[in-house]
């Protein structure tokens, strides 16, 4: 149990390093992890569950009884961001609906389960960030398929029942079963379960990232000047998500903990949610601009963590 304790806290270390090297390994041993495509599905919902089991129903109406800054982070999550990623990809690659549709589905996926870790670290508000993470988990089998439908429907022929159901699986039902499990308990299984799990959760993690990776290989292989002009425009479109959490909830006048928490909230995205789809219901075009977000989605979460600690202190005065 100690190995696997300092596995996690290694991975969560480096975590920055992590997913960009598992995206490597993906690519390098396409041939093979291919054949394992068929698991992700499984493993992620493992993973989804392992990230869950912490969180209890009471957390979501603790933060609803101040709903705006939550009302405010969905609305940027879900339409700000993607309808600049659509916009951004009609422009900038016009004749080119698959890859305005991997721009899209970056941006539209649900609020990454690993900004918990990064919220935590910079201490954040854990309630309203578990809350962002469960209320996007829990909607993501109808705001994803929807909010593909919406901006790219014209263009791409979305499957939304399917894409429902396969969310619902992989997402919303591990989700809900962790947090009744967890709330049945009266809140023990956080202690004794979640801390087992974590590093099983990052196992998953890494094999959803290396197997899904496979099916990009022969565009990371091959890359040309449009590729690396869609790679720049989804690091800006990025980094522009984290920027526009920060501004929220300056705007909104609120303090250190959900400036913090509003950050990476609105910044990082479950890639890998992501990738399953795009694997499931797309050409592999599609793919590579959710994939290409592995390489600095934690690097830009560990930049702004350094820009809150100059702006803001650690937090750790107030703790």
């Amino acid at each position: 149990m100690r190995c696997l304790d300092s596995f996690n806290k290694f991975i969560e270390k480096w975590m920055a390093l992590v997913t960009p090297a598992c995206l490597l390994i993906g690519v390098l041993f396409a041939d093979s992890l291919s054949h394992f495509l068929f698991i992700v599905p499984y493993v992620f919902a493992f993973m989804t569950f392992c990230g869950s089991v912490g969180s209890r129903f009471g957390d979501l109406k603790r933060v609803f009884q101040h709903p705006l800054p939550l009302l405010v982070s969905l609305f940027v999550i879900h339409f700000v961001i993607p309808l600049l990623a659509n916009a951004a990809g009609t422009l900038l690659f016009p004749g080119h609906p698959y890859t305005v549709t991997g721009m899209v589905l970056e941006f539209v996926v649900p609020s990454a389960v690993v900004s918990s870790m990064w919220v935590s670290i910079y201490r954040g508000s854990a309630p309203f960030t578990l809350s962002i993470i469960l209320l996007d988990t829990l909607f993501a089998p109808f705001l994803v398929p929807l909010s593909l439908h919406y901006f790219v429907g014209s263009n791409v022929q979305v499957d939304t029942a399917a894409m429902m159901q396969e969310l619902a699986l992989m997402v919303a039902v591990p989700a809900i079963l962790a947090m009744a499990l967890n709330q049945a308990s009266g809140g023990t299984l956080k202690q004794t379960l979640s801390p087992k799990l974590a590093p099983f959760g990052k196992i998953a993690l890494m094999i959803v990232v290396s197997v899904n990776s496979s099916k990009v290989a022969p565009f990371i292989k091959h890359m040309n000047g449009f590729l690396f002009a869609v790679t720049g425009a989804m690091l800006g479109i990025a980094a522009l998500g984290y920027a526009l959490g920060w501004v929220c909830a300056v705007l909104l006048k609120r303090k250190r903990n959900l400036i913090v928490s509003m950050t990476f909230g609105c910044g990082m995205r479950n890639i890998s949610a992501g990738a399953v789809i795009a694997a499931a219901y797309f050409p592999a075009e599609v793919m590579f601009p959710v994939m290409i977000g592995t390489l600095f989605q934690q690097v830009l979460a560990a930049f702004y963590a350094q820009l809150l600690v100059k702006f803001y202190g650690t937090g750790e005065e107030a703790a």
